[in-house]
């Protein structure tokens, strides 16, 4: 989301890295800027100081430019802007970026119940917390969560083969939030990777990609938040290398009206706002696309189910759900218990 971004920060994840006090010869690249409605940072370790620092930079925004051109659902000209568009059901040739998000958020889509759903759009406008956040702050009347759900809900409709993208309902948008701010962090680190750096990490708005190991030879230490909207510290330190991460909360975009809390995190069987006591969700994945999209999908469904979903598929999540008083507990998957180990 360079400029007018395009994907709202989900949640934040405090970094750990303790790179200024770091000895030795090399040099810390460093680079940071707005882009997908967020900030972005990369920090690198140039090991013999040979990097174009300048010809980096350009590389990280054009790379950021060209995902918002193709996923922001906040310009009207960006190639998923254009599908939604489209009154047609007629197959359409796309980028490979935007088949791959979608052939990605379809198979997510299945592994999950269901919950992870990117033509939930509609419903996200109708509670405010869309492109448009037009009535943010006040819960939408049931004839009006049911008409979006009219259009929304709706992946089986919504058909990738190879580069053609159909829908067989004129009517379906697709909305890419939950996973293209995955999406470019994966193609900064392409970017950052071509320039020969091996160790690095890039951040998007708390989406990260961690390669190799910081100048101190250590795997990256990044601070996993306290989803508590009244402070900004890290309950956990998790240990990444060659990962990506990515933490969703429902503690961050809310509102409260007449006792009833209301998060962006909404269920797609229901169209309403998640109900659960899970909190927050972080997982790592090969990738920050699968960590951005899986932390999505198994917050909605929350730590019962998810802890099952997660050990099916292999996933390295942790759940962190809050108590019945004060506090909050921690459930790990099997994955993620022995990558931490």
């Amino acid at each position: 989301m360079i400029n007018k971004l395009t994907f709202s920060r989900r949640s934040f994840i405090l970094m750990s890295l303790s790179l200024a006090a770091c000895k030795g010869g090399s040099d810390i690249l460093e680079f940071s800027g707005s882009t997908m409605g967020t900030k972005y940072s990369v920090t690198a370790v140039d090991h013999d100081g040979s990097v174009d620092k300048v010809a980096l930079n350009k590389a990280i925004e054009k790379s950021l430019l060209e995902v918002n051109a193709l996923m922001s659902n906040w310009d009207a000209k960006s190639e998923v802007s254009r599908f939604n568009a489209m009154n047609s059901t007629a197959p359409v040739q796309v980028s490979d970026a935007l088949a791959s998000v979608v052939k990605a958020s379809k198979d997510i889509n299945l592994a999950s119940d269901g919950q992870f759903d990117i033509t939930l759009g509609p419903v996200i406008e109708a509670w405010g917390f869309g492109a448009k956040n037009a009535g943010f702050g006040e819960a939408p009347e049931a004839d009006i969560v049911a008409a979006a759900m009219q259009t929304a809900g709706q992946m089986d409709e919504l058909t990738v083969d190879g580069n053609m993208l159909s829908k067989s309902n004129p009517g379906l948008e697709i909305f890419l939030p939950s996973i293209g701010k995955g999406y470019g962090v994966d193609k900064v680190a392409e970017v950052v990777k071509g320039f020969g750096l091996r160790d690095f990490m890039v951040e998007i708005g708390g989406d990260i990609y961690v390669s190799g190991q910081n100048r101190d030879g250590m795997d990256w230490q990044i601070g996993i938040e306290t989803p508590d909207a009244r402070t900004r510290e890290a309950y956990q330190i998790a240990s990444v290398s060659n990962l990506g991460m990515a933490t969703s909360g429902d503690y961050r975009n809310f509102y409260e009206r007449d006792g009833q809390r209301y998060s962006h995190i909404i269920d797609a069987k229901t169209g309403r706002p998640i109900t659960h006591n899970t909190a927050s969700v972080t997982v790592l994945a090969e990738n920050a696309m699968l960590a951005d999209a899986w932390a999505t999908a198994l917050l909605v469904v929350g730590t019962k189910r998810g802890l099952e979903i997660a050990n099916q598929q292999n996933l390295a999540v942790l759940f962190m759900d809050r108590g019945e008083s004060e506090g909050f507990t921690t459930s790990a998957s099997t994955k993620f218990a022995a990558l931490q180990a």
